[in-house]
């Protein structure tokens, strides 16, 4: 699969689910909603979204390479 998350955005999405897993699992009782934050850890990681690319979104700008170095 293509990449189409940006690198910023793929930090901010693994800090976010980071931060709700910890939530999740702070208490000795662990809440279901634990697996909300896996989504984002997962896309993040991986640096594609499925529902980016069924939309057709991109947040990636692919750099062009620099001529006459």
């Amino acid at each position: 699969m293509k990449k189409n998350i940006h690198d910023y955005e793929r930090v901010v999405r693994v800090a976010g689910g980071a931060a709700a897993l910890f939530f999740a699992f702070k208490d000795k009782k662990v809440k279901p909603w634990y697996l909300l934050g896996l989504i984002p850890v997962a896309t993040g990681v991986v640096g594609t979204c499925p529902m980016y690319s069924a939309t057709g979104i991109n947040t990636r700008k692919e750099e062009l390479p620099i001529q006459g170095a």
